[in-house]
């Protein structure tokens, strides 16, 4: 049982490191983080007339 749990929190540890690794190199390889620069308004309908 202890086995399962230990390759588990390796595995944990493994999947973070590699998370981290591709936020910081991800611009290298072509993946775009940045907000969209336009503005978007979408009308809400407050009272579900129709």
């Amino acid at each position: 049982m202890w086995r399962i749990i230990k390759w588990l929190i390796y595995l944990a540890i493994l999947a973070a490191l590699a998370l981290i690794a591709y936020a910081y190199l991800g611009p290298f390889f072509g993946a775009d983080f940045s907000a969209p620069l336009q503005e978007i308004r979408v009308p809400v309908d407050l009272y579900g007339r129709d």
